[in-house]
């Protein structure tokens, strides 16, 4: 009996020690390699460098052949409109110095208005009419001209009245002024020919 728990303590003690015995470290797994759909994604992560700007076009010098859109287009002539204005304003009374259509006109205040809607300057005086423009001939007459005629005392020789042609050629010489007769005053429509303006006319002049 002696012999059996002698050997029983031997065995307790050798599975003791073989406890106590220092264990060894379990080495760290070795990483798993990347799968290359998560390698894709990493570089699709990382901005790429930015490329250079690219040079403008260089585009060919224009052409002076070339048509351009904003170039300005002719002007059409203004004389019909002139006098469609000037038909406007038959009519408005006559008054000394007036350019006004509703207070009156003068003669030349009439001309100042009617162009001057248009952009064209003529002056408020028959006598400086007669340099306004370029001299025509009567028969070169044509609508939107300035007529030019002497005042109406006999044997007078100096501006002294004006109006817009309306109609030239075979049929006379019509013209729209702002008259300070007696009958019939202001704005009206008379014939050069077969009345006393035939006597008192002087120049064409154009200014259109």
């Amino acid at each position: 009996m002696r012999l059996i728990g002698l050997s029983l303590g031997i065995a307790l003690l050798v599975l003791l020690g073989l406890w106590l015995l220092p264990r060894p470290v379990a080495s760290p797994p070795a990483s798993a390699p990347v799968p290359p759909l998560a390698s894709a994604l990493v570089s699709l992560s990382v901005p790429a460098p930015a490329s250079a700007p690219a040079p403008p076009l260089a585009l060919p010098p224009a052409s002076a052949a070339q048509p351009v859109a904003y170039r300005l287009r002719p002007a059409p002539a203004r004389a019909d409109s002139v006098v469609a204005f000037a038909l406007r304003q038959l009519g408005a009374p006559y008054r000394y110095a007036g350019v006004s259509p509703t207070l009156g006109f003068d003669c030349s205040g009439f001309l100042n208005y009617v162009y001057g809607h248009f952009g064209v300057a003529v002056p408020h005086s028959s006598a400086l009419l007669l340099a306004a423009g370029q001299p025509v001939a009567r028969a070169q007459a044509r609508p939107g001209d300035v007529v030019v005629f002497t005042g109406t005392a006999a044997g007078a020789t100096t501006a002294g009245h004006a109006g817009i042609v309306v109609t030239a050629g075979p049929g006379g010489l019509q013209f729209v002024h702002s008259s300070s007769a007696r009958r019939e005053s202001g704005v009206k429509i008379s014939r050069v020919e077969g009345t006393d303006y035939e006597r008192r006319f002087m120049q064409i002049r154009r200014v259109l």
